[in-house]
């Protein structure tokens, strides 16, 4: 018995390949060194590092919950719903994902958090585009929450684009008429750009899903979903307003908003509603 240590292994023996001079790397399909060098401390504080990486990872995954979105809401208006469950799913959990960032923040403490936020200007979470399309795209059309974003033509077209488009609910709504549901003639025509009302036909379109599901299955299906995703979400949403009050208890936000009393009344906000209320009528 010896105590030579082992020879370190080579991948390359196994057919690895190891010389990427003119080849394709990991880090040259993935931008690696854009996406590293794309944190500019404006401060000498530590944790300025930790606020910065936490929200532009939030944006890269609001950047996939975009495209599932888009695609399930293809999928959907094509009648092709089985595939926009897959879809609809990932979203779910893209938001779970985003709601574990938060535990991450939140180890900042106040005082940690009060040496660069002077450093921020006016710049804040509520004028994130990303998050504002999610909500445009998802039902919730709140037209005002367009002002923050008219310094940016590129970002209004973007905006008025997703507005000019039925959204998610709409879509689904439209299946449902398709399915033989006795959805309104005045939900199928509505101005898709305005803002959604609160419909007690709806309601009652969705407690005949819920009262036979194995007559009405993909419906069924499709509203959970919908719930599953709202779920997540607004989890999202109430993890930010804790988070917020831990650190900076209740200043105004860096962006003007009354701070935790604006993020407050967005939890008010939902994305389903009839989807919630139904569960009351059953």
């Amino acid at each position: 018995m010896t105590n030579e240590p082992s020879k370190a292994y080579d991948p390359s023996k196994d057919g690895a390949e190891m010389n990427f001079r003119e080849r394709m790397s990991y880090g040259d399909y993935l931008a690696i060194d854009r996406i590293l060098t794309a944190q500019t401390l404006l401060s000498t504080a530590h944790d300025e590092m930790l606020f910065i990486i936490q929200h532009q990872t939030s944006e890269l995954w609001m950047k996939l919950a975009l495209y599932e979105l888009s695609a399930a809401r293809g999928a959907i208006a094509a009648d092709r719903t089985a595939e926009a469950f897959k879809m609809l799913a990932r979203v779910a959990r893209i938001f779970e994902q985003l709601n574990s960032a938060w535990d991450v923040l939140r180890t900042m403490t106040p005082s940690e958090y009060t040496r660069f936020r002077d450093d921020l200007g006016q710049s804040s979470g509520f004028q994130s585009w990303q998050y504002r399309l999610i909500e445009y795209a998802a039902g919730n059309r709140n037209k005002a929450m367009l002002r923050p974003h008219e310094h940016r033509p590129d970002l209004m077209e973007k905006l008025t684009a997703e507005l000019a488009q039925p959204s998610l609910y709409d879509v689904v709504l439209r299946r449902l008429a398709r399915l033989g549901l006795p959805v309104p003639e005045a939900v199928l025509a509505r101005d898709v750009s305005a803002a959604w009302e609160v419909n007690e036909a709806i309601t009652e379109v969705w407690a005949q899903v819920y009262r036979n599901p194995e007559v009405h299955w993909e419906a069924y299906e499709l509203a959970e979903k919908l719930v599953d995703f709202e779920d997540y979400f607004r989890r999202w949403r109430f993890n930010h307003v804790t988070t917020v009050e831990r650190v900076i208890g209740f200043k105004r936000g860096t962006g003007g908003t009354a701070g935790i009393s604006y993020l407050r009344r967005m939890l008010e906000v939902e994305l389903f509603p009839e989807l919630w209320r139904v569960r009351t009528v059953l």
